[in-house]
């Protein structure tokens, strides 16, 4: 049990930050859908076998002047087709700025051309909606998602399971329209599209959290969807599994399904997978190594990595967080009792004071865990 000025201390910080933050919310910040492949632009292989000096600036940034220099001769290698009349060159200028988060220029292109190209109409809802490169308008980036979801164009229809996705959540927040969970719920049905993996697999792991989240919960359609994410590769889902096997939701408990879930998802990237199964080795009493693994995500920067490991991974910055939080208390925990580490309170309090940070509801009940003596 903690000592009571270190009880009193955490107390302190955890209502604090409950007072100047307002984490604890009913409804979850959603994400954007990347841009889907385009199986019309048969000839996207070829472009790269005949210009792989074009595609080079995707490689692994390791180098900053060597990364700038192939960028400049990627968008030398486009000015000059698009000179020549290459219609696909002018959408791969605007994506380079977009996923180099030149987010002014890729607008610009995008607007350029986007009478022309759905998959520019498709990035622009994306922007306008979200704010990249201008001022938000979500009613803006309804429309554009609207023109792509009800255009009877076949170079459309790839895109349209990604836009009622979008739209979903568009419903869902109640941003740029009536909020309405039917509708959203309507719209992420469609997207997901009875699990087909070359449908919005985003739309079936939101199906998958919407569905344990909604009240009256909905725990077996929860687990369907969040299973036939996870098997078309989403991460989060893979996660979420791990946990609906772990607790029984959904499905009968199975710790042994549980736990390769989310060691899967944990090495794959998911962080809340990670604090999840920090907690399991301190309730198993497997310090040492709950020390070493609740480091490694404790020491995170929250500013920096948390839109990082979003933007790769493609999972929710709420779960990011949740998962570093955990790891931040329970690494507190085993410095403070000297658990597989030399005990450091000093040091033990400032990785509270993170997870007060971090998401101080979750602080919160994880320190109440504490003051009754199950943590």
């Amino acid at each position: 049990m903690a000592t009571k000025a270190m009880c009193s201390l955490t107390t302190t910080e955890v209502n604090k930050s409950l007072s100047k933050n307002t984490h604890c919310r009913n409804r979850m910040k959603l994400s954007s859908e990347k841009l889907p492949r385009n199986p019309f632009y048969t000839s996207v292989s070829k472009y790269v076998a005949k210009n792989q000096k074009v595609f080079e600036w995707r490689k692994e940034k390791t180098d900053h002047y060597s990364h700038a220099n192939l960028l400049d001769k990627a968008l030398q290698l486009l000015k000059e087709r698009i000179v020549r009349g290459d219609m696909l060159a002018y959408f791969l200028r605007g994506q380079l700025y977009f996923e180099e988060g030149w987010y002014e220029e890729a607008l610009e292109q995008f607007e350029e051309i986007k009478e022309k190209d759905h998959q520019a109409i498709y990035q622009l809802g994306v922007m306008y909606y979200d704010g990249l490169g201008t001022t938000a308008d979500a009613e803006k980036g309804v429309d554009y998602m609207k023109k792509i979801l009800d255009s009877p164009c076949p170079k459309a229809r790839h895109l349209q399971f990604a836009a009622a996705y979008n739209l979903g959540r568009a419903y869902y927040e109640g941003k740029g329209v009536k909020q309405s969970n039917e509708e959203a719920e309507r719209l992420w049905l469609f997207g997901a599209d009875n699990g087909n993996p070359k449908a919005s697999v985003k739309a079936q792991s939101i199906l998958g959290l919407y569905y344990s989240t909604k009240e009256p919960k909905e725990l077996e359609k929860a687990f369907y969807w969040h299973s036939e994410a996870c098997g078309n590769g989403n991460l989060e889902s893979q996660g979420a599994l791990g946990l609906m096997y772990f607790y029984g939701q959904g499905i009968r408990q199975d710790t042994e399904a549980a736990l390769h879930c989310l060691r899967e998802a944990a090495e794959r990237g998911n962080v809340y997978a990670q604090g999840n199964l920090v907690a399991y080795y301190y309730k198993m009493k497997f310090f040492t190594k709950c020390v070493a693994f609740s480091k490694r995500i404790a020491d995170y920067d929250e500013v920096h990595d948390i839109p990082m490991i979003a933007q790769v991974t493609d999972c929710l910055p709420e779960f990011i967080s949740r998962g570093m939080t955990m790891a931040s208390f329970y690494h507190a925990r085993c410095l403070q009792l000297g658990l597989g580490i030399t005990k450091d309170e000093a040091t033990a309090k400032h990785y509270y004071s993170k997870a007060c940070r971090l998401n101080p509801a979750l602080a919160d009940e994880l320190y109440s865990l504490l003051i009754r003596q199950r943590i």
